[in-house]
């Protein structure tokens, strides 16, 4: 498994249309290959949102890396002070706290 984390500030989006917009992209993001998950962030007291992908190898997501999609939320001009970290996962312990 592969995880990609990202953070950014909304910029002239309100939260509500910002949370619109994620319901109407979520089944995109769903079809993504090789994506096991994305859960979706929202801070409103330090205006911080963003999320948390789960892959089921590095390979996916180096794959969506490349994507057309990638490049529309790395470049989306309502996103603020944006970052992206990828991360891979250690094996043995989240087996033991419940990732298979």
């Amino acid at each position: 498994m592969h995880v990609l984390v990202v953070n950014f500030q909304l910029d002239g989006l309100p939260r509500d249309q910002y949370e619109q917009v994620c319901n109407e992209l979520a089944p995109t993001f769903a079809a993504i290959p090789g994506l096991v998950s994305k859960h979706w962030l929202a801070n409103d007291e330090t205006g911080t949102y963003g999320g948390v992908y789960v892959f089921e190898s590095h390979q996916a997501f180096l794959d969506y890396q490349a994507s057309e999609l990638f490049a529309s939320v790395a470049g989306n001009p309502a996103f603020a002070d944006i970052s992206a970290k990828d991360f891979g996962i250690l094996a043995g312990p989240s087996a033991v706290t419940g990732v298979s």
